[in-house]
């Protein structure tokens, strides 16, 4: 079976391919790659691919594929707050565009990374794929319209399913030091602070990685008439915390850390708490491995291992959008975030190097 991967050079893209080779899949990644000097630990392994925004997929690109696994886009709310129509163009416009043309070519399945964004200011009921969406950001909208356009395209021929992540944490060879877990892990180990953002009331689901990428390949493998045009929150309905449960946990964790508030710490409209049993009941196969207490151990001797400094996950070598603004900046990428240069593939650990 041959499947695409877009993103496959991001935070989750570089956990879920070598997942899918150890499954004999026939891999294929595209992406722009604009986090080539953002690796963390072992660079990703390499694969077949081709170097391109995803602005930019030409129908030839798309043929011979069994399915589409679309994770490329902005990944997060800074980014989408960057260049708000950057996001539309990127996030949605180009989304609902691949799934066209994925349609086209012939493709049967199209998985889209979506997300429990949606949900934005969903409150402290817990909300199932049925619930009202809320979404508060340009992140979360552009989600939300990918889903309704691209649920309009189904037919007989191509068969959409909507993966709707809680928010991910853990470690990735593109390491990502924006999202809860992984901040508050950092924060602890190199200043001893656990360092809040917001008053610590809001609620959010978390999910490892490695369990959005087992989501993945559960989806892909599942029965058509079992996934075709299906939502699922995807994540473990046990594994909803206020944000300070989820700081008391990595206090617990990291010795000698305590909690502290930033001076401009309040209220976050985003809220919301998800219930994932549908995933759970439909695609038995979904085993997710993953508790936010063992997350917050794996982040921690991670970042003793390479001996993780306060400027590097807060300055432009991983965060993203310090990152996006330094390439910007720089004139290696334009307004519209694409390179101004023709760009070589970077370097990884070829497939066959595994264990």
């Amino acid at each position: 079976m041959r499947v695409l991967v877009t993103g496959h050079q991001g935070y989750i893209g570089t956990v879920l391919v070598p997942m899918l080779l150890e499954r004999g899949y026939d891999v294929v990644g595209l992406d722009s790659d604009l986090f080539e000097e953002c690796t963390f630990g072992d660079p990703p392994v390499v694969v077949p691919s081709i170097r391109k925004d995803v602005r930019d997929v030409a129908p030839g690109d798309l043929d011979g594929f069994d399915a589409v696994l679309h994770l490329a886009g902005l990944s997060n709310d800074p980014l989408g707050d960057y260049k708000p129509g950057l996001t539309e163009e990127i996030n949605y416009e180009a989304s609902v565009r691949l799934a066209r043309l994925a349609k086209e070519a012939g493709v049967p399945r199209y998985i889209f990374s979506s997300s429990c964004s949606n949900y934005g200011a969903g409150g402290d009921d817990m909300i199932d794929e049925n619930g009202a969406l809320n979404p508060v950001t340009p992140y979360g909208v552009s989600k939300v319209l990918v889903e309704r356009d691209v649920k309009q395209l189904a037919d007989d021929n191509f068969s959409p399913t909507f993966l709707r992540n809680a928010t991910a944490y853990g470690v990735s060879p593109r390491l990502r030091f924006d999202l809860v877990l992984n901040n508050l892990v950092a924060w602890a180990f190199t200043t001893g602070l656990v360092y809040l953002k917001s008053d610590g009331t809001p609620w959010r689901p978390i999910v490892h990685i490695r369990d959005i990428s087992a989501a993945f390949i559960a989806a892909m493998e599942a029965p058509r008439e079992r996934v075709h045009n299906e939502v699922f929150n995807v994540g473990r309905s046990e594994e909803n915390f206020r944000i300070r449960e989820i700081a008391e946990m990595v206090v617990d964790v990291v010795p000698g850390s305590r909690v502290e508030f930033a001076p401009d710490a309040g209220p976050d409209k985003r809220n919301y708490r998800v219930n994932c049993d549908k995933i759970q009941r439909v695609l038995p196969e979904f085993k997710p491995a993953w508790t936010a207490r063992r997350g917050a151990e794996e982040l921690y001797a991670i970042y003793q291992q390479v001996g993780l400094k306060l400027d590097e996950f807060e300055g432009p070598r991983y965060r993203r959008i310090s990152h996006i603004k330094h390439l910007v900046e720089s004139g290696q990428v334009d307004g519209t975030l694409r390179w101004t240069t023709t760009k070589e593939p970077a370097l990884s650990v070829p497939a066959r190097l595994l264990p």
